[in-house]
């Protein structure tokens, strides 16, 4: 993925800085608002933090490490790529991005396997775990995220070429083996919770078609739940997997395939924007996921709109008095 032939990598920045500034300005003018109403309901209307409601409100909080952090890619991006704010918030910029996409994968597939549990194993002791107890998981996914991601901030991510400087993890020459292990991480951090989540979609259809009637409504709400994060978690991060991989691939043999390696890095970069896409998704996982956070999503509209309607009519009553 580094560009280690300049003919191939000539016209790429032009291609980003027309195509992927506009797409994560949407994305941003999404994810905001709807990320802000998650946390006024989180905060406002859930009385009980049980340990799903503390799984996807931690998938909120990685949401605003993205939020935070992509106002300054797109000030880059629109720059084609040349990069203003330093080399210390660089290294600070990438690694919130990269904790973002470490945690979402990580909280993500933790709701999806706690309702595996709850609907395949539920007699195990781990569907009756307190919310402490889920508080120390959360904790502990943490922990682990931002341990691997350290080598983000330990490595110098700015690489200078003639009058521009560029923000980059994936385009380091000569890469060291901190840089190395991010590398590793971005497709195992896939994998690995993609066969987690499709084990547990399968278990949990299973399971559906031997049951009694009387749980069979609960189970068809856990499969929709892991189906949506299926759905969000192959929309957001395939693309940069897929395109990293063949990009990778291309580039060994880059004499042969110098035009599709151009082509394939061009599109590992605009794959960013599915990866982004996951904090203006994820509200979506949080209506699937909890009945208690859909029905305050429910009180919170119905209240807006009988709020409107009240005034609407004080505002027609104060124009009848004035006829």
């Amino acid at each position: 993925m580094s560009e280690n032939n300049t003919t191939c990598a000539a016209g790429r920045e032009n291609v980003i800085s027309s195509i992927l500034p506009p797409l994560l300005i949407i994305e941003l003018l999404l994810g905001l608002p709807v990320n802000l109403m998650a946390l006024y309901i989180f905060f406002r209307h859930l009385r009980s933090w049980r340990p799903n409601i503390l799984f996807l409100f931690n998938l909120l909080l990685a949401d605003f490490l993205l939020l935070v952090s992509m106002p300054f890619r797109i000030s880059a991006y629109l720059r084609s790529e040349h990069w203003v704010f330093g080399t210390a918030w660089c290294r600070i910029n990438l690694f919130m991005l990269a904790v973002n996409r470490s945690a979402s994968i990580g909280f993500m597939t933790t709701v999806a396997v706690h309702r595996y549990f709850k609907v395949v194993h539920p007699h195990n002791k781990i569907n009756f775990i307190s919310s402490r107890q889920a508080g120390g998981i959360a904790c502990f996914i943490w922990v682990v995220v931002v341990s691997m991601r350290l080598p983000l901030l330990t490595n110098d991510l700015l690489i200078k070429e003639k009058n521009n400087s560029y923000c980059r993890s994936f385009n380091i020459e000569n890469a060291p083996p901190g840089i190395i292990l991010h590398y590793v991480i971005y497709i195992a951090e896939f994998f690995l919770p993609l066969l987690t989540l499709l084990f547990c979609s399968i278990q949990i259809a299973c399971i559906l078609q031997q049951l009694q009637k009387g749980r069979e409504k609960k189970v068809r709400q856990a499969i929709r739940t892991v189906l949506v994060i299926v759905g969000v978690f192959i929309f957001c991060f395939f693309p940069g997997v897929a395109t990293a991989l063949t990009a990778v691939y291309l580039k060994s043999r880059l004499e042969v395939y110098c035009n599709a390696y151009k082509l394939a890095s061009q599109l590992f970069v605009l794959s960013i924007g599915f990866t982004y896409m996951n904090s203006a998704l994820d509200p979506v996982i949080y209506c699937f996921s909890s009945t208690m956070f859909r029905d305050a999503v429910k009180r919170s509209i119905n209240r807006a709109g009988l709020m409107q309607f009240q005034l609407s009519r004080r505002a027609s009553t104060v124009t009848g008095s004035d006829f």
